[in-house]
Parts: structure tokens; sequence; C-alpha cells
């Protein structure tokens, strides 16, 4: 028995990093998913890839997490390739690096736009989906950015702080339609996302040696934070924020 046998998962941003682990680690135990991306040749590839060894249990969908009008497909393309959505795991995002006074308008919106207006749209969407199957599981992004400030990220961490203040209403909210509402909130993790132009393995190595575990995460072991949220495991979770950063919020990285 799997720990997600019969059940519906939409993951976003599936095409690679955590997504695709997640959706990966979600199909091998035995739940049936939506990748949802909009990098459709990669998301595709994931899928098939899932679908290779187990049949039948992934498919792909192209999404823009900012409209509305792909929120309804990628719900209806639920349906009717599986009947029903009972997980949803709101990963997609993007970052920019700018400081404030260089962080124009247009850039700051786009990533609320996609880091919090994104997930909002998703959560509403899903709902009337998973009171027909009698609840649910929805599972937001933030970050360690969520929880302190950086130079450089104005809009990101805006956008990190706001999903988590999000997450508490919507659980608030959804918890008696028997839907549960948790955020996670990874510290550095190896994806093409958090590649660094130019740096090697020993540059990686350097920039986190002095915190607590002295290196940055596999996108597998936050995909498993994922699946514990998703599974009947955490049933009387909701409202909550689950820091996988590898101790980097803990306090100041020590001297040496």
């Amino acid at each position: 028995m799997g720990r997600l046998d019969d059940k519906v998962a939409i993951v976003t941003g599936a095409a690679r990093g955590i997504g695709a682990a997640t959706a990966e680690m979600f199909a091998s135990e035995g739940a049936r998913v939506i990748l949802a991306d909009k990098r459709d040749d990669l998301g595709a590839q994931v899928a098939a890839r899932i679908n290779s060894g187990t049949p039948g249990s992934a498919c792909y969908v192209s999404l823009d997490v900012t409209s509305e009008e792909n929120w309804s497909d990628a719900v209806a393309q639920a349906h009717s390739a599986f009947g029903g959505i009972d997980i949803l795991v709101n990963n997609a995002g993007i970052i920019r690096v700018k400081p404030l006074v260089d962080c124009d308008g247009e850039t700051f919106r786009k990533v609320l736009d996609t880091n919090l207006v994104g997930p909002y749209l998703g959560i509403r969407a899903v709902v009337g989906a998973m009171e027909l199957r009698g609840g649910g599981s929805i599972i937001n992004f933030s970050s360690a950015q969520g929880f302190e400030g950086r130079f450089g990220m104005p809009a990101y961490t805006a956008s990190k702080f706001g999903i988590r203040g999000l997450t508490k209403t919507a659980a608030i909210e959804l918890g008696p339609k028997g839907i549960r509402v948790n955020t996670v909130a990874p510290g550095p993790t190896v994806t093409e996302m958090t590649q660094r132009p130019g740096w090697s393995q020993e540059d990686y190595n350097a920039a986190y040696s002095l915190y607590p575990l002295g290196r940055m995460a596999g996108a597998e072991e936050i995909a498993a934070m994922c699946l514990f949220l998703a599974s009947a495991e955490s049933s009387f979770v909701t409202g909550a924020d689950f820091v996988a950063d590898g101790g980097v919020t803990a306090g100041k990285p020590r001297d040496t």
C-alpha cells in the first residue's frame, strides 16, 4: 500500500526541481498526478518518465498560475483524467534579485503575481473539487525568506511572507470543509532556479558551510516534506509552517 493510494494531486512547477521530485515521489506512493508548468517540453518529459515506471499515473497540463482560465482548465483535466482532486501543491515560483530602489513596479508585481496570487487562484480553483472528495490537502510554498528579510529580494521576501498569511487564513476558512492547508518553507536547495552563473561546487559548499547542516538540500528532501503533508500521517495538521532549511533561520551562522 502506498501512502497516497487513490489520491489525485496537482503539482505546479512540476517540470523540474522540487516540483518534479514531488510529482515523482507522489506517483511512487500511489497517487495519480497532474503535472502543471509553462515549460511544456520538460513537463511532458517528466510525465513520460513517471508513466514509464507507473503507467497511467501522470499527465501534463500547461498552466500559467496567474491565469484563472488556466486553473479552470487544470481542474477540468484532473476530473477528466483521474476523477477529482485531493491534493494541491503550489510549488511554482520565481526569484528576481534587485534591491528595493532598483526593483521597478513591473518586476515587483510579476513576482507577487506568480508566488502569491497564483497560489491564491489555485486554492480557489480546487476547493469545490476537494469538497466533492470529502476534503483534501493544500501545500503552499514559502521560503526561508518568508521568515527573515534578505538584501536584494524585496519582492520575493514579500511574496513568501504573504503566502504564510494566506495559508493560515485558508486553513481557518477551509477546515470545516475537511481541507487542510499548510506551508513548506525550504532553504537553499539544489535546483535549476538556484544555480548561480560561474559558481563551482566548491563555491556552493563554501557559501553554506557555516550553517548548521553545512549544505544545500536535495529536491527529494523537500518533496518528502510535501509527501508527509499530503498523506494521512498529517491528518490533524493545518495552518502550520514546516521549515526545511538546514537550520538557515535558526540564527546567525557560526564563525568557523
